[in-house]
């Protein structure tokens, strides 16, 4: 299992206030530091936007995944964020995001980084996981149906 080690229940925002990209990774970014204090607030924004700008992480039907390297992160760090609104994320498809998989990765743990975003993109395939995902009312029954359906992946 990759992502319960990635993922935790503190790292996930049920209700996103974010309306725009900017926004959203200044919110999750504070989200993660939170819960991983060495994490470098700075490094951590310059990171993701330096991604970002190379080609949008929004990638399909409200779904974002924006990641980016970061020196003073243990492995991979992940934190999951909810907007019933939507936010103006200029992902692929033009859509509004509302489910968001952030990433923060050791640049010397690319082979984890890449099972990571293998594992994920997977799981977000199904529509069915998209669909409960957004129905949950806590950050731990969030993380619980992460654990499921990736139970459920063949490695």
């Amino acid at each position: 299992m990759t992502l319960d080690s990635v993922f935790s229940p503190e790292c996930v925002c049920l209700n996103l206030e974010s309306s725009d990209k900017d926004e959203l990774f200044e919110e999750m970014v504070q989200l993660m530091v939170t819960a991983h204090p060495e994490i470098d607030r700075a490094k951590a924004l310059e990171a993701l936007i330096e991604r970002e700008s190379k080609m949008s992480t929004g990638i399909m039907h409200g779904i974002a995944v924006p990641h980016g390297n970061c020196n003073n992160v243990k492995g991979v760090v992940g934190g999951i964020g909810i907007s019933k609104a939507g936010v103006d994320y200029d992902a692929l498809d033009k859509s509004p995001v509302h489910l968001v998989f952030m990433l923060l990765c050791n640049p010397d743990e690319t082979e984890l980084h890449l099972n990571v975003l293998k594992d994920l993109a997977a799981i977000l395939q199904n529509p069915s996981f998209v669909k409960e995902v957004m129905e949950k009312t806590s950050g731990k029954e969030v993380y619980e149906l992460l654990h499921q359906y990736e139970s459920m992946l063949v490695n």
